[in-house]
């Protein structure tokens, strides 16, 4: 990977009793020298977001949206556009599970666990005020993997993830999906099935064609499944849950025969790292390398003997737009074993630097880059 080299801080470490781990966000910052970055990578907290989880970037507000497991969406202001969050607001609540957020031409819209909506506003104070326009009313309303991903396609669609409610079962309706409909709204159609429940998607900044992640299926061992990184070039795909696990690790399930053909992953990652947040970078502040290459968050293991995830990692694409390794490229939040944060999504400011989003810690790290 390089040489690997650690953001020096003078400030005292202060630790959970007997964990040897941050106790709360306030103490992040004190332990964020552990975090091990590529050389040149500096980590920083941006701002302190309650249940951090997805991010949508809205640099015509200064502002990032940052999603919850919740009832609540905040916003991240930029008030002046130096680079320095000036305050952290709620933008809306009262909405069930706030997980999937995007934003588009003064609309912010969000993917609830049972329905998706949007709120107009053109700035912070609107969207405060700005009643849900329903769109669609009509996903499966069920807790398990029911937090939901949004953002826009090439197309000017919207796609929405809807995971399958359960480890391993067979799924109905739009259940396991990956479904997109108009920004109107309207009845949407499904994109690629046999998906177990990918909460992280992104579009190849040269081909316009969907990556996703996916999660594999618990108690099928400890290096089995594998977590996914999925490619989509095209509508009608399907991506072999739940007749495998992950890759092709086929489970106990018994059913009609599975379509064919499956379409296996483009990358596989270790098993229950929970591959989450998926970002193609498109700036210039990182050296050339890095672009478009994707970033991808691994929330990390809780079906695992020994943890692993808890990190970001880096998937090399080639010139044509295909994935041909990956590595890790933020790592530390595990420590000793035990984890004290755990990233969910990644974004990327306008500057180029990259957000990192981590709802145990309930903060957005910023991840900038200096040629040395």
């Amino acid at each position: 990977m390089g040489g690997l080299s650690r953001l020096g801080r003078a400030a005292a470490v202060v630790l959970a009793a007997g964990t040897g781990l941050p106790a709360c966000a306030a103490d992040a910052e004190s332990v964020l020298e552990t975090i091990a970055l590529p050389d040149g990578f500096a980590i920083e907290i941006y701002a302190r977001v309650p249940g951090a989880r997805s991010m949508a970037v809205a640099s015509d507000l200064n502002a990032v949206f940052v999603g919850t497991r919740g009832d609540s969406v905040y916003a991240i202001v930029d008030e002046n556009g130096d680079g320095t969050p000036d305050r952290v607001v709620k933008v809306v609540d009262g909405l069930k599970v706030a997980n999937g957020i995007a934003w588009r031409d003064n609309y912010l819209y969000v993917a609830e666990q049972h329905r998706i909506v949007r709120f107009h506003g053109p700035d912070i104070a609107g969207l405060r005020r700005a009643r849900p326009e329903v769109l669609f009313d009509g996903l499966p309303d069920d807790s398990w993997h029911g937090w939901r991903y949004a953002a826009f396609g090439a197309d000017g669609m919207l796609y929405v993830s809807v995971g399958s409610p359960c480890n391993i079962c067979a799924v109905t309706g739009l259940e396991g999906t990956i479904i997109r409909l108009q920004p109107q709204g309207g009845v949407p159609e499904i994109f690629a099935r046999g998906v177990r429940n990918s909460v992280g998607f992104d579009f190849h900044p040269r081909t316009g064609e969907l990556f996703f992640t996916d999660n594999g299926a618990d108690n099928m061992g400890d290096d089995v499944p594998p977590d996914e990184l999925n490619h989509a070039p095209r509508k009608g795909l399907h991506f072999g849950f739940p007749y495998y696990g992950g890759g092709d690790a086929l489970t106990h399930y018994i059913g009609p025969a599975p379509p064919r053909p499956v379409t296996m992953p483009a990358v596989r990652f270790g098993a229950h790292v929970a591959a989450l947040g998926v970002h193609f970078y498109r700036g210039s502040l990182f050296p050339p390398a890095y672009r478009n290459d994707a970033f991808v968050a691994q929330h990390g293991s809780w079906n695992r003997t020994i943890p692993d995830g808890y990190r970001v990692v880096r998937v090399r694409f080639d010139a044509a737009g295909r994935a041909i390794s990956w590595e890790p490229f933020a790592e530390g939040w595990l420590r000793r074993g035990r984890a004290w944060g755990r990233p969910v999504d990644v974004k990327e400011l306008a500057d180029g630097s990259l957000l990192v989003s981590d709802d145990r810690q309930g903060v957005v790290y910023r991840i900038t880059y200096k040629a040395r």
